[in-house]
């Protein structure tokens, strides 16, 4: 036996092993690097508008206090902690206007909306639903600008979280501020797991309970707040002496990779779920090199959903079928004594819709 069989026979039998390796594979086969992309170029769109439109606000409202106005943009800016200082420095200049209002409130709904739309697309597509079961295109934004509203709390919640922690950095060393920071870094943890579980239920068209997506919530908040830390590390220690030999690029750039890591933490959160909740594993280890290859279950189950998500009609019928027959023992593909679960996938190789168009 070769070391490649000896490998995948081992990812087989030890879930700590397969499961990981599962999700990667599913990732890809989701394209899930474009669907973080597209994300991410919403993102992108959304955040100068809204960074203009925030300016703008103050110089109205606080034009008599540069201080306060500095302090408030300082705090927004620090949940962009690898860039947002050198971001700062760069729009100091800039003053208030009805036209950047305009501007920046227009390109900010449009990005914003753009990000959770993409959002949306990602996790119907992680969870295989069908076309046309996803929600019309009005009902798609209605759930956009709900999402939003959930947003805004919760930034107004980290504004709050990170005041805090400021004033935790002034009491210095003692073990009242050093408890201070780790009380407050947990619940900035709690705030992205909530708002990420709440994210992964309401833009996915289908019922998916709290415990079915919290696992990938955890997941994606802890590595969102380590993109955190690790970021304003290495700002600290490498970057922040190189702002002014890249300018504005390494300010953009710097932007997009942030942006690029925080989007694929939530996209990989809901591949976790995903594969968590219909057990899309094991895979087999060179599935996605080679047809010369014998599925498992996993396989089948995952290579079965890809084609039922391209269902664009409630009265179009996908059959999917394999060729291949199915191994015996635990790799068994087929298992009839199973019922359908909740969100209506079959266990067996061919994984048709109801008679009646609807999803089983």
């Amino acid at each position: 036996m070769g070391l490649v069989e000896r490998v995948d026979r081992f990812q087989r039998r030890h879930p700590a092993a397969g499961y990981p390796l599962a999700v990667a594979y599913k990732f890809f086969d989701d394209q899930g690097n474009y669907l973080t992309a597209m994300i991410t170029y919403y993102a992108f769109l959304s955040v100068f508008p809204l960074l203009l439109l925030l300016i703008s606000i103050l110089g109205f409202t606080l034009h008599n206090d540069p201080d306060l106005q500095a302090r408030v943009l300082d705090s927004a800016l620090s949940r962009l902690p690898v860039i947002g200082q050198q971001i700062a420095d760069n729009v100091q200049s800039l003053r208030g206007n009805t036209l950047a209002v305009v501007v920046g409130a227009l390109g900010g709904v449009y990005g914003s909306l753009g990000v959770v739309q993409a959002a949306q697309n990602a996790f119907n597509k992680v969870w295989a639903v069908p076309r046309s079961s996803r929600p019309n295109p009005v009902m798609a934004r209605l759930l956009s600008l709900s999402m939003l509203v959930a947003l805004g709390i919760g930034l107004v919640v980290s504004t709050a979280l990170s005041a805090l922690s400021a004033v935790a950095s002034q009491i210095g060393g003692s073990e009242l501020g050093i408890g201070l920071r780790a009380l407050l870094a947990l619940a900035a943890v709690v705030l992205n797991v909530a708002l990420l579980a709440f994210a992964f239920r309401l833009l996915t068209a289908q019922s998916a309970g709290t415990r079915r997506v919290l696992p990938g919530a955890v997941a994606a908040a802890v590595i969102w707040q380590l993109l955190q830390v690790l970021g304003t590390y290495y700002f600290g220690h490498t970057l922040r002496n190189s702002s002014a030999t890249y300018g504005l690029f390494g300010v953009v750039l710097g932007l997009m990779v942030w942006l690029y890591l925080s989007a694929f933490a939530v996209v990989l959160g809901a591949e976790i779920n995903s594969v968590r909740d219909r057990r899309l594993w094991p895979r087999s280890l060179l599935t996605p090199f080679t047809d010369d290859v014998q599925l498992t279950r996993g396989d089948r189950k995952a290579y079965a959903s890809y084609a039922q998500t391209e269902q664009h009609k409630g009265f179009e019928t996908v059959d999917v079928d394999f060729d291949q027959p199915a191994q015996d023992g635990s790799e068994q593909t087929t298992d009839e004594s199973q019922p359908a679960t909740d969100d209506g996938e079959r266990t067996t190789d061919e994984s048709r819709p109801a008679p009646d168009g609807s999803d089983r």
